[in-house]
């Protein structure tokens, strides 16, 4: 087997110096929060720490989404539902770490139970008390939906937008079950007033603070996973199903196998982004299944550059960061913003923002060819 060409490797210069970075930031910013005192120009607030976690959060959704739409041509626009499923496995299981500190003091039934008069913990809460029994269904439960939709829909061949059409639908008929205060999960209330991960008060600066690094570690490995993925000969064949379905299906492979195993590691990557978030905002409800949040996750990625995966990250970050900027300073104007940065994007950037500095640095390098040619 022949080593890859240099610079296309899994992880080239870029990847290495982009996980470099990553790995500052996770290190970096705790020890500006915690260590640095609060007076000091070097000091980053936790209202920061615990902002940018959840946009970190934010970027390893849309990295999921990039995989399977950027290399696969999978358009989920379902993906906020896996992401909220791996949020609710997180919120159950801080839920039960509340005991006898809730509003009605039981130590096994959650409050919402309680209120509802309902006196026998639902079997889907069981064994939630476990923080690695609720670890592994924040990657079985996302992992398993993906499994089956993927499982029905890729063997009867839906493609395009059809499947975008029923990966909606499927997140609506979550976010309606969800809503629903018989279904166990907390109605559309949702799961909130956390106290103890681990053990450790969720609300101290201390735990916010190894949330964003525990967060900005889970970005860095899943950017290297995906790496490894589309550098391989696997990745390799996505990007043929991505551009001939028809041609690689007719060239033997086996295509549904291939778009079921990505679409279901995406799933679980989803579910991971939406575990972290949710002790770092607090609180999980059925609003996150929305599909405009799904639609939202696609814009992001189209903005930072379809099929870079590092575009998708960054994508994700300069959109929020900017959502949180007009949200408070004119919050009417948000969504035509949004609309019209997707509509930019679509027209004059159809790479992205990294697609647009690879033209530059490209447009660069053909003119110092010429002029070394003409020297």
């Amino acid at each position: 087997m022949t080593a890859p060409p240099a610079g296309r490797g899994a992880l080239d210069s870029g990847a290495i110096l982009f996980l470099a970075i990553l790995g500052v930031v996770a290190a970096g910013v705790p020890i500006l929060n915690l260590a640095v005192p609060a007076d000091s120009a070097f000091h980053v607030s936790t209202y920061f720490v615990s902002l940018f976690g959840k946009y970190v959060c934010y970027a390893l959704l849309a990295l999921s989404l990039d995989l399977v739409w950027g290399f696969a041509g999978i358009l989920s626009l379902g993906h906020g539902a896996f992401f909220a499923l791996g949020g609710y496995a997180m919120g159950m299981y801080l839920m039960r770490q509340i005991g006898t500190r809730g509003v009605y003091a039981d130590p096994v039934l959650p409050d919402f139970i309680v209120f509802l008069n309902w006196k026998e913990l639902p079997l889907s809460w069981y064994f939630f008390d476990h923080f690695a029994y609720a670890a592994l269904m924040v990657l079985l439960v996302p992992g398993v939906l993906a499994f089956v939709f993927g499982w029905f829909a890729f063997r009867s061949r839906v493609t395009g937008v059809y499947l975008s059409i029923i990966t909606q639908a499927l997140t609506f008929a979550l976010l309606l079950a969800f809503f629903r205060n018989d279904f166990g999960f907390g109605g559309n209330n949702g799961l909130t007033d956390y106290k103890d991960i681990l053990g450790f008060n969720v609300q101290s600066d201390a735990t916010r603070a190894v949330l964003f690094a525990c967060s900005v570690v889970a970005l860095a490995i899943g950017y290297a996973m995906c790496r490894f993925i589309v550098a391989s000969k696997y990745g390799k064949v996505l990007v043929a199903i991505r551009d001939a379905e028809a041609r690689t299906r007719f060239l033997g492979y086996r295509v549904e196998n291939y778009k079921l195993v990505v679409f279901t590691f995406s799933a679980c990557m989803a579910g991971v982004a939406g575990a972290l978030y949710v002790p770092q905002v607090g609180i999980i409800n059925p609003s996150e299944f929305s599909p405009a949040n799904s639609i939202e996750v696609a814009i992001w990625v189209a903005i930072g550059g379809r099929g870079t995966l590092v575009g998708a990250v960054i994508g994700a970050l300069l959109v929020n960061a900017g959502k949180t900027w007009l949200t408070g300073a004119a919050p009417e104007l948000w969504l035509f913003a949004l609309g019209a940065m997707f509509v930019v994007v679509t027209l004059l950037l159809p790479k992205g923002v990294v697609g647009l500095v690879q033209q530059v640095r490209d447009g660069r390098a053909r003119r110092l060819a010429v002029t070394a040619r003409e020297a």
